[in-house]
């Protein structure tokens, strides 16, 4: 089997690629190493799995495991990425690109259409001329906005999203369903529910938090703490998503006669943002001062995945205890530098 990731030094990229490698699947990874934060952390993913990035080098093979090859390109680039599908024969894309960042994309609405539909226009494309016979692509959440109808299901009407950000999320499911009906391209689009662990985004809420607390910084806290996130651990994302990879027969149909569907991957159990920054002073050992704001635009004030979808499908269910998953958070962080960034 041979899987192109797209977005594979970004966090769940990064972390996906170290579980394909290790079970001997062949994998080749692409990233826009753009400036959105730190680049020097996505080479130090990159170096994880055996890549010394080079901006000069076409293509680089890990150092660790030969399976694993690595180019720098951008899904924008429409004849880079034609010519890459062009030379390799891929048996699954998973598509994990995109222009991340909720509150970001309130000031840069064009980034987020560029990258995240002009880009995913790109590849379903490519699926498409070069005959890949399935994508799995990441969606967020956010689709669901501020909905009062919890837990979310994936049936629910996702037509008044929150940010630009969501709105891309779901323009790309649409889009995918589009090319599954069109042309008969499986496409299974997941629903991510706010991913943390280690490695994970620098921008994201719990390297932020983090660092304030083993700084001694003030935490904010929109909507004065009144917010609950359904927080899922990497490793759950990561066997989940390595589930749905092995079982390329299951081919579930959202619409009969259109092999798309969508799945939420999340723990299906929502915890107050303040229990969750109690749990990480906790295992880092120190406490950081709040400071209870109102609620920021873009914004929801809570998620909450139903996962019962692919439960049935997969007999698939997130297990790592937050407890458990806050204490393996801090440990990296604390034995690591990337407090600082």
């Amino acid at each position: 089997m041979q899987v192109l990731i797209t977005g594979s030094a970004g966090f769940i990229g990064y972390s996906l690629t170290k579980a394909l490698v290790r079970k001997g699947i062949s994998v080749y990874g692409i990233d826009s190493m753009n400036h959105y934060y730190d680049v020097d952390f996505k080479k130090a993913r990159l170096k994880d799995c055996g890549i010394d990035f080079c901006d000069n080098a076409t293509e680089m093979v890990s150092s660790s495991n030969p399976n694993y090859t690595f180019r720098c390109l951008n899904l924008c680039d429409s004849q880079s990425l034609q010519a890459l599908f062009q030379s390799h024969s891929f048996d699954t894309v998973i598509n994990l690109a995109a222009q991340a960042g909720v509150r970001y994309s309130i000031e840069h609405p064009e980034s987020y259409i560029e990258n995240n539909v002009s880009g995913f226009l790109n590849l379903l494309e490519c699926c498409r001329r070069y005959h890949t016979p399935r994508l799995i692509f990441a969606s967020s959440s956010s689709v669901y906005g501020n909905s009062a109808s919890v837990p979310f299901q994936e049936n629910a009407r996702v037509d008044q999203p929150e940010s630009i950000y969501a709105a891309t999320k779901k323009s790309n499911e649409l889009m995918a369903y589009t090319y599954s009906s069109l042309y008969g391209l499986q496409t299974i689009g997941l629903r991510f529910f706010t991913v943390y662990g280690p490695w994970g985004r620098p921008d994201m809420a719990p390297m932020l938090f983090g660092k304030a607390i083993l700084k001694g910084q003030t935490i904010r806290l929109f909507n004065r703490g009144n917010l609950s996130r359904d927080f899922t651990y990497i490793d759950d994302i990561v066997t989940g998503i390595l589930t749905i990879l092995e079982r390329p027969g299951l081919v579930r149909e959202d619409t009969p006669g259109v092999p798309h569907v969508l799945y939420n991957i999340g723990h299906g159990s929502p915890v107050q943002l303040t229990e969750f920054i109690g749990l990480l002073e906790q295992h880092l050992g120190k406490t950081a001062p709040k400071e209870f704001v109102e609620m920021q635009a873009g914004d929801v004030y809570q998620t909450w995945a139903d996962t019962s979808k692919l439960q049935t499908d997969y007999n698939y269910t997130a297990s790592t205890p937050l407890a458990e998953g806050i204490r393996h958070f801090a440990n990296w962080f604390k034995q690591t530098k990337y407090g600082e960034l």
